[in-house]
């Protein structure tokens, strides 16, 4: 079977089948931060240089986010727990031998460890195709090893893909991929076999555009506040989900952090939001929602697997 030349079919969001979430809930909000490792002297990539401010070592940006881990990440956790928040941790799974107690916080408060690939500073865009095939291999090994989780899904190391990804990583036994940031429903993405689930990710709610363009904390809690807002609104129609993209070495500094307990009290002081790991929402979709809208997905542009 060929590469599909579309990998997702357009579906209006005006006429679509209706997503129903588990009680009636409005909204599916999913929290990921995202605990990442950053080589001090990464390998040279063709394609892309990790470290810009050339030569290496960049050690600025280095420290900038190996804060994240000394210090940002366990004032996160501190908030994060307050709210018993079930997290998806988009995680370089190289943290854990990196980092193994920040691997025994995540693994201990049942997290589920979403691949953010080995570090964050080896990309996908530069692997043939068997590269790519022993780096899922890998990516499944590694947190089988270190956790006993099965690897559900993938935010692709610093968000880097090859035109096969979405092949690969079903074949891979992946369910769900988290870099397509166009819809506020999950969608089924076209493959070659098996399936494979867009879950809605965030480049809006994320703190890295926001903070690094210099917005006030207080500007996050807002747009969090308003984005909210209008999918609780919307979701009582058909449900939503909101993804709250976080990173250590940012959200948790010492000026943002009461940021970060406020739009959480505010999202999880709604009444219809449930607070699940991007693999119950891809799984609750499949169950109920996969198969009617491939069908309409087909129905609307005459074509078959449309979706």
């Amino acid at each position: 079977m060929d590469l599909p030349p579309n990998r997702i079919g357009y579906l209006p969001m005006v006429d679509r089948p209706t997503v129903s979430w588990p009680d009636g809930a409005r909204v599916a909000f999913w929290v990921a931060p995202n605990v990442e490792h950053y080589e001090y002297l990464p390998p040279r990539d063709p394609r892309r240089n990790p470290w810009p401010r050339s030569p290496h070592p960049d050690v600025q940006g280095y420290a900038h986010r190996d804060y994240g881990n000394r210090v940002g990440f366990w004032r996160m956790l501190d908030v994060l727990d307050s709210y018993n928040v079930r997290c998806t941790a988009s995680t370089n799974l190289a943290v854990f031998d990196h980092y193994p107690q920040i691997g025994k916080a995540m693994a201990d408060r049942g997290w589920e460890i979403m691949s953010h690939g080995i570090y964050n500073t080896r990309y996908l865009s530069s692997l043939s195709e068997s590269e790519e095939q022993e780096f899922y291999v890998d990516c499944i090994a590694s947190l089988r090893r270190h956790t006993g989780q099965e690897l559900r899904g993938m935010l692709g190391p610093a968000v880097s893909n090859t035109a096969r990804t979405p092949d690969l990583m079903a074949e891979a036994g992946l369910t769900y991929h988290a870099d397509w940031l166009h819809d506020d429903q999950p969608v089924p993405i076209k493959v070659r076999n098996g399936r494979l689930i867009s879950v809605p990710y965030s480049i809006e709610l994320n703190d890295v555009p926001v903070f690094l363009q210099h917005h006030d904390p207080q500007d996050f809690v807002t747009m969090v506040k308003n984005q909210f807002d209008t999918l609780y609104e919307e979701g009582s129609q058909s449900g939503r989900v909101m993804a709250l993209a976080i990173h250590p070495y940012l959200m948790g500094m010492p000026h943002r952090i009461d940021a970060l307990d406020e739009m959480l009290d505010y999202v999880l002081g709604h009444d219809d939001v449930w607070q699940p790991t991007a693999s119950e929402i891809a799984d609750h979709f499949i169950e109920h929602s996969y198969d009617s809208f491939v069908a309409h997905a087909a129905h609307i542009s005459g074509e078959p697997n449309a979706c």
